[in-house]
């Protein structure tokens, strides 16, 4: 079992020059492969809303299936440093709404921190949720529980003026107390600018080869969801279609009776067949 990862050896791998790596997970199975592999960050994203439950975005989730899903990584991946995504509408009516909510991540899931989205309006909650000793990852860019006021999954900080607002905004949740900072589809100058300002680990997601670390939706890595692709991903696995091959190979398999064969079945003990027929009779 690798050595557990903390904030504290995070902060070690920016000073040593280190990158991080992330990936989204929100099952067992996918957690012990990703503790396997040494993944340093786990973020059990609301991001599940599109890839597991077939939602159109991110909004439909809510805190009890977060928790469950975030229970399961945490039993898979004891290692990783596990984030738990807030989802839309468990931090942003109050303060003390935020509390209880990232509260249950971290008592009933067991994570290490919990993520929300927004800038300088989220500075009270950040500093509410820090003061309940509960360290947080702030968001910024394009922050998906906002795509109606985004008009859509769209890049942010391409001009000046966008770009300058996230600047602050990384700033702002800064002093606000955030332990990490994600930054999502910006243009690589952002993610350098504020990854060489802040003093803590900056992780991007489409924000260039500048920040500390990188995050995948691991869906998109491994080429297991097809409704859209982003820019910024990387596909190191073409999954779909190999499921595809075996469950066409299974089904027909099964039509032609070549499955199952006499290794896939189980024998009576020696006598007890016959025993079985004399009883019938």
């Amino acid at each position: 079992m690798r050595q557990k990862v903390t904030i504290h050896s995070l902060q070690e791998k920016v000073r040593n020059g280190e990158k991080i790596t992330m990936l989204t997970c929100y099952d067992y199975p996918m957690a012990l492969l990703e503790e396997k592999a040494g993944i340093d960050i786990i973020l059990c994203g609301d991001s599940m809303a599109m890839t597991v439950f077939g939602h159109e975005n991110t909004l439909g989730m809510t805190m009890d299936p977060m928790i469950l899903h975030a229970q399961a990584v945490r039993k898979g991946a004891p290692g990783a440093f596990l984030v738990g995504d807030m989802p839309y509408m468990s931090y942003q009516i109050s303060p003390q709404e935020a509390i209880r909510n990232a509260g249950r991540y971290m008592a009933e899931a067991g994570c290490d921190a919990v993520k929300l989205e927004g800038g300088a309006n989220m500075a009270k909650t950040v500093e509410a949720l820090v003061n309940a000793t509960i360290p947080v990852m702030g968001h910024l860019g394009l922050t998906p529980q906002s795509i109606a006021q985004l008009g859509g999954f769209k890049s942010q900080g391409r001009d000046a003026e966008g770009a300058k607002k996230i600047i602050e905004d990384a700033r702002i949740l800064e002093e606000a107390g955030i332990s990490l900072l994600l930054l999502e589809a910006v243009p690589p100058e952002v993610g350098a600018i504020i990854a060489e300002r802040a003093k803590i680990p900056v992780i991007g997601i489409g924000a260039g080869p500048h920040v500390h670390g990188q995050l995948l939706i691991v869906h998109d890595a491994l080429g297991f969801f097809d409704a859209f692709t982003p820019k910024f991903v990387k596909k190191y696995l073409d999954l779909n279609s190999s499921i595809l091959e075996a469950l066409e190979n299974y089904k027909q398999d099964v039509v032609e009776g070549r499955f199952p064969q006499e290794e896939h079945c189980y024998k009576f003990k020696a006598g007890e067949l016959e025993k079985l027929y004399q009883q019938l009779e």
